[in-house]
């Protein structure tokens, strides 16, 4: 009879920069890799700023850190580990 354990895995608090983790998927201990993505908060400022006139300025939500989310990837098998977002 084989038995195995149950893996639990404790979801992290990720931040905005790359942070020194364990890959639930692949069991590698990595860097991940982070990339930003827009948020419906970035598309809701943009809109915003485009029904108030400021055409020069709706593109600025998308060039503005905290408007962005940061995903965290694995590097080795490219696993979405988690969000850090403001």
């Amino acid at each position: 009879v084989i038995t195995t354990r149950p893996v639990t895995v404790v979801p992290a608090n990720f931040g905005p920069n790359s942070q020194v983790y364990v890959c639930p998927y692949c069991n590698h201990s990595i860097s991940t890799r982070v990339e930003t993505k827009p948020t419906t908060k970035t598309h809701l400022i943009a809109i915003g700023l485009c029904i108030f006139c400021c055409w020069l300025c709706c593109f600025c939500p998308y060039c503005i850190d905290s408007c962005q989310a940061r995903n965290h990837y694995c590097p080795q098998c490219s696993a979405y580990l988690g969000t850090y977002s403001n």
